[in-house]
Order: structure tokens, then C-alpha cells, then sequence
């Protein structure tokens, strides 16, 4: 697919990327997947991409991962404003930047950041904080500025969640996009920008799982798998992955877990199941799938007085959660996390080197890689279950 561009000569670095001085780029033409409205399939469309504003910058994507986040938004689970270019997960250039950006010049090879850290707020100056105040977690689809840089057949075109990567094409705050390894390859390492970095997080960061522990995750998709691994990393001595396919066992024992079960194979609830087989000693839980009740078995599920269960999983919107306050008087912990509780800048090129360094391997987590415009047919293998994670490449 070929992109046009109104103004200015670009060049191949790496990819295509502006030369010239910040803030003079022009409007690019190319292909984005456009999502007019919910339970609509994606539709491939010419958009237009405005310059880099003040402290932006616009990215050539060359690689996107398909998450759940970006299905929950065609069923209407997640807030978003329509028209809007999903996707959060991604590898790219920097084509062109906006007046005062320092941190990112082009030809970089960068990681979108859906979690922004503006490393001015209280969160971002925490050092146990990370969700910044300049996250779009409720939907508002625009940058910093309040307005958009995506036009389709006249219509302006939401961003989603600062990011907007299923497109040739992106424009994010500076806040939001972090530098890595130029040898770091893009098909790949697209995954540190949401699912591994949340999963992995999850445990090593919020959860802070102690060498010689016991972990129970609830839910092996592709970021439970990636709690897995985390825990592995952090020395936990027997990991029991929990789901109802199990056809996802075999893959999460080669990931670390020792063991997997069902809570269909037992009329017990599973907390009852976990206490038994443990001994009553699970320490850790996490619960990936998003679901109300199975945040809760996740709370019963760890030792009633140490225990610590996190929730990772994305909850539906405009769902209230009851459960037995006993649960946490006894002394549980009960947390949760975005983005795996780590400060997006300044821990994903850590993340890339330790890949690099082969800490961990991220093609346990890909099975399949499509041409972006094959979209459709990547959601179709996730609903499907077929499919761990589907990178789309341009």
C-alpha cells in the first residue's frame, strides 16, 4: 500500500521519514482501518494525517498487534467515539516531529505509549505511580490539543487511547511514544507496547511476587500468558493457570506454568479446588479475562490473610462489582493495574533490551503474523480463539 505526501520529500531510514525542520511536515494520505461504528467490521480506508502540532509526533507504523482492548470497543464494552482508528500496540518510525519535541527526532525507531507519562504529574512523580494524567482511559479520542489529525471523506476521525495504530500512519503527544533499540525488530517487540508489558508487569511490578511463591492466573490469552512468564521471572516455585479451553494448557506449561486446570472438571467453587491443591498457600492471584466474577474467585482464591490478588483483566464499562467485604478484613490485598503498574518511557526501552538480552521470548506469544489488510480475518482468530496474538505488518 503506497502513501502520498502533500508536501516535502521524504526519504527511507528505516523507514520513510520526514527531513527538514520540526513543524513543516504536510498532510499525509494513506490507508487506515476505520471503524465507523460498533459490531461493524473494519473498513480500509484513504485518511488524511495532519502534521505534528507543538510537542507531537507522526509515526509510520511497521507493526501492529491485535489486542482484546480493540475488540471490546467494536462490541461496545469500552467507551469510544465513532469514527475511530483502534489499535495500541505497535512498533514504528518517527516520520516527522512538532515544534519543541527533544525526546524522539526522526528516522527513531519508537514504541506508542496508550499510557502516556508526562513525567510532570502526581502519578508520574510517584514512584510507585503510572497512570498518567494524560491517559484516555474514558474515551475522549482526541490529542493534548482537544481536536483530532485523522480526516476520512471529509468527517473527522477519533484517536483511541493516544495511540490509533491500525494505520499507515499516526500522530501521538510526545508524552506518548518511547525511543527503542534500532536492531529490535518491529513484529515483535510491537507486543511490549500492551501485552506483554501488562502482563509481565503484573507480576514482577504490582504484584511483586516473592521467590519460592505460589500464582494462580485466571485467564490465558496472550497477557495471561505474559503473567505467567512474569512470574517465572520473579522465582515463583508452582504457577496453575486456570481457563475454560483447554487448549490453551499445553501453550501456558511451555510459557512456566506447572500446572493448568478447568473450573468445569469440579462442582467445588475454585477457590475451594486451589485451597486443596496448594494446601491453602496461593499467594498470588490474577485474573486476566475481565470479568466480574472472576475477579472475585480471584480474591477468594489467594490465602485469606496474606494473599494478594490483582486485577488486570479490563473491566466492562458501567458494571458495579458486590462482593463479601470478609474477603478483605481477613487481610487479603486487592490491587489493581495499568499497564502492568510501569512508567511507559522509561520502562518499555528497558523492556526491548531485556528481549534483546533473550530474558524473555516474545514468539511463544505470536501466532499469527497478517498484512494489515487482513484485519478483519486477525479479529476473526481472536474471537475464534485461534489465535494468541495476530501481528499485523505494512
Amino acid at each position: 500500500m503506497k502513501c502520498l505526501i502533500t508536501r516535502h520529500t521524504l526519504r527511507e531510514t528505516l523507514g520513510t521519514v520526514f527531513q527538514g525542520t520540526p513543524g513543516e511536515a504536510g498532510v499525509i494520505k494513506c490507508k487506515a482501518a476505520v471503524l465507523w461504528d460498533q459490531k461493524k467490521p473494519f473498513s480500509i480506508e484513504e485518511i488524511e494525517v495532519a502534521p505534528p502540532k507543538t510537542k507531537e509526533v507522526r509515526i509510520k507504523i511497521l507493526a501492529t498487534g491485535i489486542c482484546r482492548t480493540d475488540d471490546h470497543v467494536i462490541k461496545g464494552k469500552m467507551v469510544s467515539k465513532f469514527p475511530v482508528i483502534v489499535g495500541h500496540e505497535a512498533t514504528g518510525i518517527v516520520e516527522s516531529i512538532g515544534e519543541g519535541v527533544t525526546t524522539v527526532k526522526p528516522g527513531d525507531k519508537v514504541i506508542p505509549l496508550f499510557l502516556p507519562q508526562c513525567r510532570e504529574c502526581n502519578a508520574c512523580c510517584n514512584p510507585d505511580g503510572n497512570l498518567c494524567i494524560r491517559s484516555d482511559i474514558t474515551g475522549r479520542g482526541v490529542l493534548a490539543d482537544g481536536t483530532t489529525r485523522f480526516t476520512c471523506k471529509g468527517k473527522p476521525v477519533y484517536h483511541f487511547m493516544n495511540t490509533s495504530t491500525f494505520t499507515e500512519y499516526t500522530v501521538v503527544d510526545e508524552s506518548s511514544v518511547a525511543k527503542i533499540d534500532d536492531t529490535a525488530p518491529p513484529e515483535k517487540v510491537c507486543l511490549i507496547g500492551c501485552g506483554f508489558s501488562t502482563g509481565y508487569g503484573a507480576a514482577v511490578k504490582t504484584g511483586k511476587v516473592k521467590p519460592g511463591s505460589t500464582c494462580v492466573v485466571f485467564g490465558l490469552g496472550g497477557v495471561g500468558l505474559s503473567v505467567i512468564m512474569g512470574c517465572k521471572s520473579a522465582g515463583a516455585s508452582r504457577i496453575i493457570g486456570i481457563d475454560l479451553n483447554k487448549d490453551k494448557f499445553e501453550k501456558a506449561m511451555t510459557v512456566g506454568a506447572t500446572e493448568c486446570i478447568s473450573p468445569k472438571d469440579s462442582t467445588k467453587p475454585i477457590s475451594e479446588v486451589l485451597s486443596e491443591m496448594t494446601g491453602n498457600n496461593v499467594g498470588y492471584t490474577f485474573e486476566v479475562i475481565g470479568r466480574l466474577d472472576t475477579m472475585i474467585d480471584a480474591l477468594a482464591s489467594c490465602h485469606m490473610n496474606y494473599g494478594t490478588s490483582v486485577v488486570v483483566g479490563a473491566p466492562p464499562s458501567a458494571k458495579m462489582l458486590t462482593y463479601d467485604p470478609m474477603l478483605l478484613f481477613t487481610g487479603r490485598t486487592w490491587k489493581g493495574c495499568v499497564f502492568g503498574g510501569l512508567k511507559s518511557r522509561d520502562d518499555v526501552p528497558k523492556l526491548v533490551t531485556e528481549f534483546l538480552a533473550k530474558k524473555f521470548d516474545l514468539d511463544q506469544l505470536i501466532t499469527h503474523v497478517l498484512p494489515f489488510k487482513q484485519i478483519n480475518e486477525g479479529f476473526e482468530l481472536l474471537n475464534s480463539g485461534q489465535s494468541i496474538r495476530t501481528v499485523l505488518t505494512f
